[in-house]
């Protein structure tokens, strides 16, 4: 007797389809039994998923066969209804039948298939790294935003636009030095303006930044490096500096991937520049995946933007001497990206616990004296796009439970 088994190939399925495995066998023997299994575990674990035992049953209803000759063509069919990723992998069919010549001998053969379940990413969010982080408008710095893509199978296609079109930027192995941070820099004197900082082009191929040169005398122009070309000085912003660019930003691009327990990838994809307040600013980046699962990309997106109008809340509302008084930065006038740094002063005078800044969302006076009343207090909000200042005065009234002049002003 003879027997052979094989297993129509599979194209990708997308995690949810019905997929039907089919067996075809020929043989001029007699059917003894059909088995299917699931491969697991690189092969050393076979799990059952169909058994047909013709010793036990006539009933060939899931089968069609003919006559050819002696000659005997069957179709096995195993329905998946709604696959999973955990569906994912190879299946073998084995197949027995009883020799012609002896009814004590099986004559045994197989075949197997790979299905490859596909899933399409779950989730796309874009952020911007490593904030809040400190800066200063004043020196150019590498910024960078980061594409998290998460649930896909196979790993996703990932890219950035910017305004709509796409970038084009020079891929990366690792990271260039300090692009993936910003490297804390103490902001310059507030009546420092750029044009009392000259700065030159970064060698070509540095990160596409600047470097700062050994300062030269006061009020000189800044100059290109790459074009002799002088920028006479002028009357510029303190809020945003003028900043010499020979063109158009220089994108550089790294996408990594990262294998998640339950059979997707994770995707990271970062997009890293020299940031430019002037240009940047109201300018919008989005990620876009493509991927085999997905009938059209996905997309998330950001536009970098200054805070303004931060909106300031003072609890309790009228403070007497003896509470505690909360002081919170509750939002903004717009919707601001990345996350601003927030930093609390007094002005004037150092804070109540002695400090001279606070950094948070949050100032917290504990048990305020009286003497406190009429002070001011400034919250500067303050993220690579640009800064803003808003201020608030406290005013604190006379506690009845408490006499005059026996508080104690340190709590």
């Amino acid at each position: 007797a003879y027997l052979t088994v094989s297993i129509e190939p599979l194209p990708p399925v997308v995690v949810g389809d019905a997929v039907t495995l089919k067996c075809n066998f020929k043989t001029d023997g007699k059917m003894r039994e059909i088995v299917w299994y699931r491969v697991t575990d690189g092969g050393t674990i076979k799990q059952k998923i169909f058994t047909f035992d013709a010793m036990f049953s006539t009933n060939f209803s899931h089968m069609e066969n003919y006559r050819k000759r002696e000659d005997l063509v069957y179709q096995s069919t195993v329905r998946l209804p709604e696959v999973r990723i955990s569906d994912n992998g190879p299946y073998e069919c084995h197949v027995g039948i009883y020799d012609r010549a002896t009814r004590e001998k099986v004559v045994l053969a197989s075949g197997n298939v790979f299905l490859n379940v596909m899933a399409p990413p779950t989730s796309i969010s874009v952020l911007a790294a490593d904030t809040p982080a400190p800066f200063s408008r004043y020196q150019a710095q590498n910024f960078t935003l980061v594409c998290v893509v998460s649930g896909g199978k196979p790993a996703p296609l990932v890219y950035f636009k910017r305004d709509g079109e796409p970038i084009e930027a020079t891929p990366l192995p690792e990271p260039p030095a300090g692009a993936g941070s910003w490297e804390p820099r103490h902001l310059l004197h507030r009546d420092l303006d750029d044009t009392k900082v000259p700065k030159s082009l970064a060698a070509e191929g540095e990160a596409g930044g600047w470097r700062p040169t050994a300062e030269p005398p006061r009020g000189l122009a800044a100059e290109r490096e790459a074009i002799t070309e002088t920028i006479p000085e002028t009357v510029v912003s303190r809020e945003f500096p003028r900043w010499v660019h020979v063109a158009e930003p220089i994108y550089y691009f790294r996408h990594t991937q990262a294998p998640v327990s339950d059979g997707t990838v994770e995707a990271r994809a970062t997009l890293t520049w020299t940031l430019n307040p002037q240009i940047d600013n109201e300018a919008l980046f989005s990620c876009e995946v493509k991927h085999p699962a997905l009938s059209m990309p996905m997309q998330a997106e950001v536009t970098l933007v200054a805070p303004k109008g931060p909106k300031i809340t003072m609890t309790p509302t009228r403070a007497r001497v003896g509470d505690t008084v909360r002081i919170l930065v509750q939002g903004f006038q717009n919707e601001v990206f990345p996350e601003p740094l927030f930093t609390w002063t007094r002005v004037g005078n150092r804070l109540l616990d002695g400090s001279a800044e606070h950094d948070g969302k949050e100032l917290v006076l504990e048990r305020v004296p009286a003497e406190l009343n009429g002070s001011m207090y400034r919250c500067t909000a303050q993220n690579p796009l640009g800064s803003t200042d808003t201020h608030t005065r406290l005013i604190v009234f006379e506690n009845p439970n408490i006499p005059r002049g026996t508080e104690d002003s340190n709590g």
